[in-house]
């Protein structure tokens, strides 16, 4: 950043006080002109750093996000890819140069569970914005290692602890102060749900509502990958977050379910009725506060009857347990045997079919979107249905990764263009309904996420 120059009244009428009136006025004209260009080259160098961001993962929601930065190189400036392994970060560049596109790319290692390490990495490269695409066990150690680096920080799924499958803002809405004093802005959940969800209903709220009474936020994948049993993002997140208890907002106060009980059919655009289950999801945890006239928030996902077989069958042996278990193991030189720790669910991930692979015999598409009723602008009720449907196919064939990864990776680009731009830049920690939807409602239609309305329809909920 350039240095940043004031006119400061004391200090300059001291100096002032020296001269005679006439080499006063003049020395205060020079001082005023010098001022002025001092403040454009400030504005110019801040131009050209603003585009500067360091992202920290190398799976498929990043490698849909670094083809997007590479696809608007006119915002983004520098970039840097890190993570554990950086072989990974150079095979992500290797592709996207493949596919013609230019930008040059730096790419480094990194262990985000590792705060010196981050430091390090930060204070070396110094990113305006760092573009978090890990685990959500590393959001904390990521957002601490921005505030000693003074780096304003994204993500797009919130923390969670490792050994707790739980997850919930109040960790990371801890830091709003530090980030407000240190004049830094923390972006939480740019993801598609988190993220686009919320902002749709942002969108909603300034355009078509005075009072969103009824959320519900519904997620369909009607694609098939033809395994017998994958995640469509890192397993271990993936079938934490579904075997939790669900929970919901009602009346002002939240009712929790048992995992997967309540489920009916809703009927998707352009793929027809999908069985949906209520799923705890961190969105309505915000948004339940930033639109307080809602009386009840909900979150649907689809799921198959072969997966959830397979889902039941990995919870009745004990593959889906976060705890360690002890293990004994035949030593690499055939001497002997070693006890071992090793966490179930962490095992299942290493054997399961890696999500960045699924994408060439994907097929079908992703529908999510809002479906809202309340009191609109003209005091009547009515109800809006806002979507995006993303193709498996399309997505693969732009950036090698199936239609999952495509919806979490652009809003996390689209996001960090916000920031880069000064639209969404303010001190603090902020979910993404707390910014202007408009721009970014914008980009979605540009960037590969169209969106489609259905004005008082039939929300079937």
């Amino acid at each position: 950043m350039g240095k940043e120059f004031r006119l400061d009244r004391d200090f300059d009428e001291g100096i002032v006080s020296k001269k005679t009136a006439e080499q006063s006025d003049a020395f205060r004209d020079f001082w005023i002109v010098q001022q002025k260009n001092a403040k454009q080259q400030n504005i110019k160098e801040e131009k050209r750093t603003m585009g500067k961001v360091l992202m920290i993962g190398a799976g498929g929601v990043a490698t849909v996000a670094a083809f997007k930065i590479a696809q608007n190189a006119d915002v983004f400036t520098d970039f840097m890819i890190a993570s554990r392994r950086q072989a990974k970060c150079d095979a992500i560049v290797e592709a996207i140069h493949q596919k013609g596109y230019t930008m040059p790319i730096k790419t480094a290692q990194v262990d985000a569970d590792d705060v010196d390490q981050l430091k390090a990495l930060f204070s070396d490269y110094q990113p305006e914005l760092v573009i978090n695409l890990a685990l959500p066990y590393q959001d904390l150690t990521i957002m601490e290692a921005c505030l000693a680096c003074g780096c304003s920080y994204l993500d797009t799924a919130n923390y969670e602890p490792k050994d707790e499958a739980h997850f919930e803002y109040s960790w990371q809405w801890a830091y709003r102060e530090r980030f407000e004093k240190a004049g830094l802005t923390a972006i939480l959940g740019c993801g598609f749900d988190p993220g686009v969800t919320s902002i749709y209903t942002a969108y909603a709220a300034k355009h078509h509502f005075d009072e969103i009474q009824y959320l519900d936020i519904v997620d369909c994948n009607a694609g098939d990958h033809h395994k017998a049993f994958a995640t469509n993002f890192n397993p271990e997140i993936n079938i934490r977050e579904i075997t939790q208890k669900g929970l919901y907002w009602e009346n002002g106060q939240w009712v929790e379910t048992e995992p997967l009980e309540i489920h009916k059919d809703l009927t998707y655009p352009n793929i027809g009725p999908r069985d949906s289950y209520l799923l705890h999801h961190e969105e309505i945890e915000s948004l339940v506060i930033n639109y307080p006239t809602i009386k009840r928030a909900r979150f649907w996902m689809t799921f198959g009857q072969q997966y959830l077989k397979h889902l039941e069958v990995i919870q009745n042996i004990g593959m889906s347990r976060i705890d360690e278990v002890e293990y004994e193991a035949p030593l690499a030189d055939g001497t002997g045997m070693a006890k071992v720790k090793i966490v179930p669910l962490q095992f299942l991930k290493a054997v399961l079919p890696n999500p960045q692979d699924l994408g060439e015999n994907y097929e079908g598409e992703t529908s999510i979107g809002c479906r809202i009723r309340g009191i609109g602008k003209d005091s009547k009720e009515h109800t809006y249905y806002v979507y995006n449907n993303c193709s498996h196919r399309a997505a693969y064939e732009e950036t090698g990764m199936q239609g999952v990864s495509y919806t979490t990776g652009v809003p996390a680009m689209i996001g960090a263009m916000m920031f880069c731009k000064g639209l969404w830049r303010k001190p603090g920690v902020f979910n993404v309904e707390e910014f202007d939807p408009d721009p970014f409602m914008e980009q979605l239609n540009k960037q590969g996420l169209p969106w489609h309305e259905i004005h008082d329809g039939d929300l079937e909920l």
